[in-house]
């Protein structure tokens, strides 16, 4: 049997091997492949950086748990940032089911990489039920919408929420969002207030969103994990999503070279049989 016919016979259970590797062998020896910087990447990255030390932004966790991979490295690459620029970051979400605890497990966790401290720096604020009413009340009075932050504190007695009256004193919003509420936000808050905001997404909706970036609705916008990887270059922190986007490139030309060797092994036989028939 020859090394063609072999493979062509391989048990799918190595291909499954092969890939693993691929998957865990840059989180081992990392691998630096390049991350081309898309203009939307860019443009978020400069706007957030133009923004004055100390301004307040909201952080909105609009994901699911199932879309962590792709969206919890933009939402920490965007604290990294913020906190950089001693911004005053406010967490809420739309997402019932685990949006607020992973607002408090990120927004902690980073917290104590730059010394910040809750209720100075960054509040958590939650989940409230109907996202349009939530969003439409926000303009208007945030303590109308939520009396008391994520753990049961009345706003009133967090410093930073004492002169955080509406949108009019927020600088800039930025929604991670693996579903349509980045619609609401765009149609409600950035339409009727005028809060600039940006977005990052699950690739497979950021097509929809690149439009929103042309028609000035989004200031930028974060595709997938290759988004999340490009704002972790610009913003030199490279982490999850630079090691994620190392993986996929792996498994990708993993793929491309099995395809390879598949046809050429299905054409060198088919031709040995013509001669053998011959």
């Amino acid at each position: 049997m020859t090394i063609w016919e072999k493979m062509e016979k391989m048990d799918r259970r190595w291909v499954y091997l092969m890939v693993a590797i691929m998957v865990i062998l840059p989180f081992i020896l990392p691998a630096d492949f390049p991350i081309s910087i898309t203009p939307e990447a860019r443009m978020l990255y400069d706007t957030i950086e133009a923004l004055p030390d100390s301004s307040v932004v909201l952080l909105v966790f609009d994901y699911y748990p199932s879309t962590i991979a792709e969206c919890e490295p933009m939402t920490i690459a965007a604290l990294h940032h913020f906190f950089s620029k001693d911004c005053k970051v406010i967490t809420l979400s739309n997402i019932p089911l685990g949006g607020p605890s992973m607002a408090e497990r990120i927004t902690r966790m980073m917290a104590e990489q730059y010394n910040k401290v809750y209720g100075v720096d960054f509040v958590n604020l939650g989940y409230k039920a109907n996202y349009v009413a939530v969003m439409s009340g926000m303009g208007t009075s945030i303590e109308s919408i939520f009396p008391t932050d994520n753990s049961g504190t009345p706003l009133a007695e967090l410093p930073l929420m004492q002169n955080v009256n509406n949108y009019d004193d927020i600088s800039f919003l930025f929604e991670v969002a693996d579903n349509a509420t980045a619609d609401y936000w765009v149609s409600i808050v950035n339409a009727q207030f005028g809060l600039p905001m940006g977005c990052g997404t699950t690739a497979v909706s950021a097509p929809k969103y690149y439009a929103f970036v042309s028609a000035g609705q989004f200031v930028g916008l974060l595709g997938g994990m290759k988004g999340a990887a490009e704002y972790e270059i610009l913003i030199g922190q490279k982490a999850d999503a630079v090691s994620g986007m190392s993986a996929q490139s792996l498994v990708h030309l993993l793929i491309i070279f099995l395809v390879i060797i598949g046809n050429v092994g299905f054409f060198l036989g088919r031709s040995k049989k013509r001669e053998a028939r011959l």
